[in-house]
């Protein structure tokens, strides 16, 4: 990868932090006046919530070329090549398994923005491949997994972000900094909390057949076996453990 789309992936997170996800553009507007060999051919895995929130932002960039989208819900997979063909012009490739985006060798870089319990064996598999990563907060659902991640990267030489919006601000940078200078002294307890008291309760409903056009198998990935069941999809996967760590 030419050493511009390497500096280019460095700064993505601060480009994608402050940019307005809502704004449209259309394909009139879209800039090409960048060299073929600046531009960045990127594949989004995970593309209903979050992974197409960054690609939004992605795509305000001239040098980005969305060329592959990845999800096992095909009803969502359509959804979202409609809305980046309406962007771009240009229809990405689709696929149900991601497998299939890191075999591409024509893609650069790949947002990971599947469900939590995904994140260490995509990111993985994906630094293998030779892709530079944008991965979804939270990094992994255990530290041993976010060691292997690091690992990873750096055995492949890979660029990698994990995708902290907030943190990628220049305040927090300088928080950090100021922190690991010493002039606090040593720091002995850190505190955290989410109270935020926006989710409605979630009923409890019995398990079903997975919609159709759902590869369940792969959505489940490396968590535990289990029937299906709507409370745990999509955006409430986050509330069990099997998948993720909750707000945190």
């Amino acid at each position: 990868m030419q050493a511009t789309r390497r500096a280019f992936l460095l700064g993505g997170a601060a480009a994608i932090a402050g940019a307005k996800l809502t704004e449209a553009r259309t394909f009139a507007s879209r800039p090409w006046g960048v060299a073929p060999s600046d531009r960045i051919a990127i594949g989004v895995i995970g593309c209903n919530g979050m992974g197409y929130s960054n690609l939004t932002s992605l795509l305000k960039l001239p040098e980005v070329e969305c060329v592959a989208l990845c999800d096992v819900d095909r009803n969502v997979l359509e959804r979202r090549a409609q809305d980046v063909e309406q962007t771009t012009g240009t229809k990405p490739a689709l696929y149900e398994d991601f497998r299939r985006v890191l075999d591409d060798g024509n893609i650069d870089a790949v947002v990971i923005g599947t469900p939590d319990h995904w994140h260490c064996l995509q990111m993985v598999m994906a630094c293998e491949a030779g892709k530079d990563v944008y991965v979804e907060k939270p990094m992994a659902n255990s530290i041993e997994e976010c060691r292997i991640m690091v690992a990873a990267a750096k055995r492949y030489d890979r660029v990698v972000q994990v995708g902290q919006w907030q943190r990628s601000g220049v305040h927090w940078d300088n928080a950090v900094k100021f922190l690991r200078s010493g002039k606090l002294g040593r720091i002995r307890t850190a505190r955290a909390w989410a109270y935020m008291n926006w989710m409605p309760a979630i009923p409890n409903i019995p398990d079903e057949p997975a919609p159709a056009g759902v590869n369940y198998d792969m959505w489940l990935g490396p968590a535990p076996l289990r029937p299906f069941n709507q409370n745990r999809f999509h955006f409430n996967f986050r509330w069990f453990w099997d998948y993720a760590g909750g707000l945190m």
